[in-house]
């Protein structure tokens, strides 16, 4: 595939990485990713915006030859993690009088992770612009998303957004643009839960800035380029901004069936009550699905078998994941089982200490549930049913 042009002296020179499925040694990647860089032309000058995972730094090198590039000015990284910024050594040293371009906070870290060489390096501060002659590049620092250094590109002349991560989706695809809106709004809300929900509030306030501008496309890091923006920008106001639905998210594993007996049992009181459930069995589970669910959701419940007098540790690597999360949700609970004596509970709730929620009382039984332990399970359901109706209706 070659370079592939966006605009006229605008083109897509990135890399698509069809088979990879583990990202960070940590998030799935079902369906692949893409590496986006953008080469701008201007009548002077000539810019690339961010650069590619190291591991296709050839792919990226081979596209800028077939467009017979002579001379890079400029090499834009708007965000220093090395699925942006590894294959910044080669460009640089394939283009000799190349400057990167970056916020202040980013310098440093592209000397420490990249020993990039210092006077090869100009910051740029907040609404800062660099002339191509007949283009503009403004830089808008969007700091922690997701990390303290980022910023945003925007081509003042085009109206094109170069936002990094931002608004990223995984997915390996030959499509330049979004074809299909259902696809990647499955493949951008997977990337938000696993990477930006957990800085939610800074995303806030960058959106409200982003209201200034006027935005054609948006060309982000990963995934397909944006001709429809408002799609994206929506589903992330959403994201953020709307208060959590009439979900509960319950991941559980069971060890000898007693808590899988009460998770069936809780599951039927919440459907007759009206609630939707999202069930996930730790044993198998996809934790990107998981991470998923926890956008929308008002309510956390934990299905957890005692080990060792503690939380089964898949049970307790979900805790600690919907922790870092930070998602919207509202309350939280827990149900399980032990055999002789249990501090799973004690342990589960001091892990949470990042989720601003309600705890609800528990349902913790020794042995197989009982009708008290079920009539309890209901109670339960009856509660959370009662505080999600007090949502919507505070929302109406």
């Amino acid at each position: 595939m070659k370079a592939r042009e966006i605009r006229p002296g605008i083109y897509w020179v990135g890399a698509i990485d069809w088979d990879r499925r583990l990202f960070d040694e940590l998030i799935p990647l079902p369906d692949g990713t893409s590496y986006n860089s953008y080469l701008i032309q201007g009548s002077e000058k000539t810019a690339l915006i961010d650069a590619v995972d190291p591991l296709m730094e050839h792919v990226l090198i081979s596209r800028l030859d077939d467009l017979a590039v002579k001379q890079i000015d400029y090499l834009v990284a708007n965000h220093a993690e090395q699925d942006h910024s590894g294959s910044i050594p080669a460009v640089l040293a394939k283009y000799p009088m190349a400057k990167v371009i970056c916020s202040p906070r980013c310098k440093g870290l592209l000397i420490d992770l990249l020993h990039v060489p210092e006077d090869r390096i100009t910051t740029v501060g907040d609404k800062e612009s660099l002339s191509l002659g007949d283009r503009t590049l403004e830089f808008i620092h969007a700091a922690w998303v997701h990390w303290p250094e980022t910023m945003l590109t925007y081509l003042r002349e085009e109206k094109i957004l170069f936002p990094c991560d931002l608004f990223g989706s995984h997915l390996a695809t030959s499509d330049l643009y979004v074809s299909d809106e259902g696809r990647i709004f499955e493949a951008a809300k997977r990337y938000y839960a696993e990477i930006m929900m957990p800085f939610r509030t800074s995303i806030e306030k960058h959106l409200e800035r982003l209201k200034g501008y006027k935005i054609e496309l948006i060309a982000p890091s990963h995934g397909p380029v944006y001709n429809r923006p408002t799609f994206i920008i929506e589903a992330y106001r959403k994201w953020v901004l709307d208060p959590p639905e009439n979900i509960v998210v319950l991941p559980y594993i069971s060890m000898h069936g007693s808590t899988r007996q009460m998770v069936e049992y809780f599951v039927e009181a919440l459907t007759n009550r009206g609630v939707t459930i999202k069930q996930f069995d730790l044993a198998t589970v996809d934790i990107g699905k998981l991470a998923m669910a926890l956008v929308d959701a008002a309510t956390l419940v934990v299905g957890a078998p005692t080990t060792l007098v503690g939380p089964h540790p898949k049970v307790a690597y979900a805790v600690f994941l919907a922790n870092v999360l930070r998602p919207k949700t509202r309350f939280a609970s827990i149900i399980g089982s032990y055999g002789w004596g249990s501090q799973a509970k004690e342990q589960i709730i001091n892990m949470i200490p990042n989720l601003k929620v309600e705890l609800l009382e528990p349902v913790i039984v020794k042995g197989l549930p009982n009708e008290e332990d079920f009539k309890a399970l209901d109670a339960l359901a009856s509660t959370i049913a009662q505080k999600h109706k007090s949502i919507s209706e505070a929302a109406a």
